[in-house]
């Protein structure tokens, strides 16, 4: 008798461990089985990697992209866009998760992982397992900041992000003054990309994605810490299954997200796509076009990066006045003083230098983006 139990437990241990990812719920409260999502309007079916496939095609474009399969970039994004700026932070019970403002916004940023490439930007690779945001971070006492996890990434279930050999890039961060992280529309407070390389500097990495209670867990920057950055207490929501696709949303202390169960299917594919040298040809191009019709919105956009920039380099320089007169309140010695000052003296000129630097790369950034939309316009009129 007590080998059955024993053999009953195990079996249960076994299946529990298996559950580790959120299953939706149809209006009746009745679990839909796995491989199935409800829709009020279709009922339950079974969903597999084609359904990716079937819903983004109208909001971008397929590309076959060896090594990584198919392969999907997002159409119509401004100039400078990059994965998980457009949308807001909240806290939930699956820690920092990502509210996107795109209509698609509840797939690609919680399912699979994000890549870039040279000739046609910021791709997304498919992927199963549901997850709150799929990004690492880095903090520190002026910038809070994220990066979006490479399709290197690896999630074990049961155990969290596997091991791997990436060196994020500068470009894949993206940073914001810790004030502002808990900030509606976050895309208007993203500092431009040429800040990276000094911002880096200044903090350090603070990954978190875990598994908790049976559930993809992204533990990030510590709350309090964001509390007392943003000077404001963070709320907990509760995170809830809408049961049909369209943009996530916060309502009360809920926010809703679509999150049905996906199995794998390695013989899915797009019913269109494109091949690796078509995409670089044709997604360049579109996204100048985007840029042109967007008549004096590029304009607005680089005031803003120019404002930006120009504020955070000013707040660095600050700062490192505030700690090197904290350090002079403490030197014993006038002789120890002078030393802290000349100290201090030295970092601001080599601060200054890393400044006018990445003045000079946004200025020519922001040239390039004129010169290829005025071509693009003049194209049109001939």
């Amino acid at each position: 008798m007590k080998k059955y139990a024993w053999i009953a437990g195990f079996i249960v241990l076994v299946l529990s461990a298996a559950c580790l990812i959120y299953v939706p719920y149809g209006d009746d409260g009745r679990p839909v089985p796995r491989g199935q999502t409800y829709d009020r309007d279709y009922g339950s079916r079974d969903l597999d990697q084609e359904y990716f496939y079937e819903y983004l095609s109208p909001y971008g474009i397929w590309i076959n992209n060896p090594p990584y399969g198919y392969v999907w970039v997002p159409r119509h994004m401004r100039h400078g866009w990059r994965p998980y700026t457009s949308g807001r932070w909240v806290w939930t019970d699956y820690g920092w998760t990502w509210v996107s403002s795109f209509e698609w916004g509840w797939l690609p940023f919680h399912y699979g992982r994000w890549g870039w490439d040279r000739g046609f930007g910021w791709f997304w690779v498919p992927d199963t397992i549901w997850g709150p945001a799929w990004v690492t971070w880095r903090a520190g006492d002026i910038y809070m900041g994220w990066a979006p996890l490479p399709p290197e990434a690896e999630f074990i279930p049961g155990m969290g992000i596997r091991s791997f050999d990436f060196d994020f890039p500068p470009y894949y961060w993206v940073f914001v003054n810790a004030r502002h992280f808990m900030y509606d529309r976050l895309d208007r407070y993203v500092l431009p990309y040429e800040r990276n390389y000094t911002i880096i500097d200044f903090t350090m990495t603070n990954a978190g994605i875990y598994v908790r209670g049976g559930r993809v867990f992204n533990e990030g920057i510590d709350v309090d810490r964001v509390s007392r950055f943003t000077r404001q207490e963070v709320t907990k929501y509760e995170l809830r299954d809408p049961n049909r696709p369209g943009a996530p949303r916060i309502e009360g202390g809920n926010v809703f997200i679509h999150k049905p169960s996906i199995s794998k299917n390695q013989l899915a594919r797009p019913k269109t796509f494109l091949s690796r040298d078509e995409a670089e040809e044709k997604i360049p191009t579109e996204d100048i076009e985007d840029e042109a019709a967007a008549g004096p919105g590029l304009k607005d956009d680089q005031e803003r990066e120019k404002r930006l920039l120009e504020e955070s380099q000013d707040i660095e320089v600050n700062e490192i006045r505030r700690k090197v007169e904290d350090d002079k309140k403490l030197a014993r010695t006038l002789e120890d003083k002078e030393k802290v000052e000349e100290e201090y003296k030295a970092k601001v000129t080599a601060l200054r230098k890393k400044h006018e630097t990445e003045k000079s790369e946004l200025d020519r950034r922001h040239k390039e983006e004129e010169d290829k939309v005025k071509s693009s316009r003049l194209k049109k009129k001939d």
